[in-house]
């Protein structure tokens, strides 16, 4: 990879834009990057939780426009955010954003695109692309109404306003702001008891909330009695109920 840096540890799967010179603002190159890993990730079983973060103090500042407005055309730029985007948001495991520093335009949807948002009380959020002349892109215009309502939504894009992280969290696009000495350390948490638990029960599970805006309660009753029976006879189902019975903590292997 030459735009990220990958490592996986104990089921944990970091992804970090490393283009800090640019504070990880994104050339065509690490959106198929990007595309590559999540693609990577959803068809193993190696990776439990994937975590993504940037380098060097910044979590992702959007397109690089210097390379839209040299080499590469926008149809060309604008295929390759929408690959990462959907391979992102098709991830069958939980995902966690870990933000310090900017998060904005394309990068702000990035970081809202997965499951979970964990900002340092010095990270910053903007839907920047109206002070571009742009839109909404990577996904925005079906996250933001889904996370803060179609009104709140319009606000934040049409002002284009940078918000506070403890400004995002109250508006629920934030799951957590820490001090950022205790950024690593809460996320690292997080990830690790993800990876120890149920993967075919938390993929569900995360598959049918996605889906809920667009599911009737019939429906949505339906999938999970499925999802549920799948849950039970399973490998891993008979773990947690022989762990719950011995009184001890359950060793999943997603089977």
């Amino acid at each position: 990879m030459e735009t990220l840096l990958v490592d996986r540890a104990a089921g944990v799967l970091t992804v970090t834009l490393n283009r800090p010179e640019r504070l990880n603002a994104a050339p065509v190159l690490m959106w198929r990057e990007l595309t590559e890993v999540f693609s990577q990730a959803r068809l193993g079983d190696e990776d439990r939780v994937v975590v993504v973060t940037g380098a060097g103090g910044a979590f992702c500042a959007g397109a690089d426009l210097t390379e839209i407005e040299g080499d590469a055309h926008p149809l060309v730029y604008m295929r390759a955010v929408n690959d990462a985007a959907l391979a992102l948001h098709r991830l069958p495991q939980p995902s966690i954003a870990k933000v310090d520093g900017v998060a904005v335009g394309a990068g702000c949807n990035l970081a809202f695109g997965c499951d979970l948002v964990v900002a340092s009380s010095e990270a910053r959020f903007s839907e920047i692309f109206s002070r571009r002349g742009l839109s909404l892109d990577f996904g925005g215009t079906w996250l933001l109404p889904r996370r803060v309502g179609l009104h709140r939504a319009k606000e934040i894009a049409f002002f284009a306003e940078i918000l506070s992280a403890p400004a995002a969290e109250e508006l629920g696009l934030v799951n957590r702001v820490v001090p950022r000495e205790e950024l690593d350390s809460f996320v690292a948490d997080w990830a690790r008891r993800l990876a120890g638990g149920p993967p075919l029960a938390l993929s569900a599970t995360k598959a049918m909330l996605d889906d809920s805006n667009s599911t009737g309660f019939a429906e949505a009753l339906e999938r999970e009695a499925t999802a549920q029976v799948v849950n039970i006879v399973s490998e891993d189902g008979r773990e947690a109920l022989n762990a719950f019975l011995e009184k001890r903590e359950a060793v999943f292997k997603g089977r």
